[in-house]
């Protein structure tokens, strides 16, 4: 009875809305598995450079270059540590007996010249150790070691702080593609009011058929624009992403040109003073110098004499019979004497380079100058420029409004009205761009004061 009803159940019907369900199952299964592409992640400026100092490809290669300098110096440090090692031996031996005994005694039964004695089955099992007392020139490879962690640290902040400013201008060029895009909206809806305008006036008789026309290039030139704008909007927070070392996720952003902070107030000495004392590539570079004139220093070290003491304790025994100890204990002292000039190739070796690394920290602080001056510079103009800007957007905004209402009022054509509307057009990017420049400005001014990774 079950097996001749089951067929007549399975329908085309049931079958497609098998196949439906399966579908939709697949397709929830493979959403599920990419959350990344579905997130949205809300980012402030701040947050975004913080971010991009903590994450970043550069940071996380600039940390392992830290471990590895740490691993140096653990290499060095053994130098001064004692060195334990353990030997077990099992071993037939034969004996030439002229030889082993070298003291000539009549033994009954032993050639003088020498006979064959063996085969002897002896195992040996013995710890040595090996400790340095006194090595000046380890303790100074220890330090010139540990000089190299510091560098390579201060070598991570400065990857940090090259992060954190191009996460920065990444995140001001989202913020200007966002505000162009505004820009070019408010320039299409005003385009598409004059156009309602002129057919308007065009089916009431009071304007004319090129009135409309005009109208018409000018909200078609529009929205090409916005077009564009749109385009760049969604290119910019995808380098955003990329410069974060994100998945392509969505990017929403707390912030906008108008709400970022402005009116920095800092003078040139201050800035200059805050730069020498907090940047990390003139300390990275300054401690490269230092490790490598210790390192010039440990080698000089080398001429001195080394103090040691060995010890050697074990258990040998002729197989079949008793264990007997045995040690050996002893002081070594070595004292350097000619090495081909070997050393002193090495330590010119290391004194050019860290006369080389002191001549680039040298120019590096007058960048460092040159930097922060540029920097406060670039910053009071760019001020004035977004005052400027201002003042020329409202200027723009009132010649549309006058023009709109000499056109609406039948006066003129709506010729004087696109000309305006250009003109604001051109005045609304202006002062996106002046508050786009001020912003990186603000930024400049920060990565060369080495304080980026605190910029709000």
């Amino acid at each position: 009875m079950n097996s001749q009803s089951l067929p007549r159940r399975i329908t085309p019907g049931f079958l497609l809305a098998l196949v439906v369900a399966l579908l939709a199952f697949l397709a929830r299964v493979a959403a599920a598995q990419q959350p990344a592409a579905d997130s949205t992640l809300r980012l402030s400026l701040a947050e975004a450079v913080r971010l991009a100092a903590q994450q970043s490809t550069a940071v996380q290669s600039a940390r392992y270059r830290v471990e590895a300098a740490q691993a140096r110096v653990t290499q060095t440090r053994a130098d001064l540590l004692p060195n334990v090692s353990g030997l077990a031996t099992e071993r037939r031996t034969t004996l030439n007996s002229a030889a082993a005994f070298p003291i000539e005694l009549p033994v009954p039964g032993i050639d003088p010249n020498g006979t064959v004695l063996g085969p002897l089955d002896v195992f040996d099992a013995r710890a040595r150790l090996n400790q340095n007392v006194f090595d000046a020139s380890a303790l100074a490879r220890v330090k010139s070691a540990k000089t190299g962690v510091a560098a390579a640290g201060a070598g991570v902040g400065q990857s940090a702080d090259v992060a954190a400013a191009s996460a920065a201008n990444a995140y001001l060029g989202v913020l200007r593609a966002d505000a162009v895009y505004l820009a070019r909206l408010q320039d299409s809806t005003l385009a598409a009011d004059l156009l309602r305008i002129a057919q308007d006036q065009l089916k009431a008789g009071t304007g004319v058929a090129l009135d409309v026309t005009r109208a018409r290039a000018q909200l078609t030139g529009a929205r090409a624009q916005l077009i564009v704008a749109r385009n760049d909007r969604d290119r910019t927070r995808i380098d955003l992403a990329r410069t974060l070392s994100l998945p392509l996720v969505n990017i929403e952003l707390e912030d906008s040109l108008a709400t970022l902070p402005e009116n920095v107030a800092t003078t040139e000495q201050v800035a200059l003073s805050t730069a020498l004392a907090n940047r990390n590539d003139l300390r990275a570079i300054e401690l490269q110098a230092q490790a490598a004139r210790q390192q010039a220093s440990a080698i000089r070290a080398e001429a001195l004499p080394t103090v040691g003491v060995l010890a050697d304790y074990g258990l040998s025994q002729r197989n079949g019979r008793s264990f007997l100890p045995t040690y050996d204990l002893g002081v070594s002292l070595s004292v350097p004497i000619f090495d081909g000039f070997r050393r002193e190739g090495r330590i010119e070796e290391q004194t050019s380079t860290a006369r080389d690394l002191e001549n680039r920290a040298r120019d590096l602080r007058v960048q460092v100058e040159a930097d922060v001056r540029t920097a406060v510079l670039n910053l009071a103009s760019s001020t004035e420029a977004v005052a400027a800007a201002r003042e020329r957007l409202s200027l723009a905004e009132q010649e549309v409004a006058q023009a709109r209402e000499r056109f609406q009022a039948g006066v003129s054509g709506n010729a004087d009205v696109i000309t305006a509307a250009l003109s604001l057009n051109a005045a609304r990017t202006l002062l996106v761009d002046a508050l786009t420049s001020y912003q990186a400005s603000r930024v400049a001014l920060a990565r060369a004061q080495g304080v980026i990774s605190t910029l709000d």
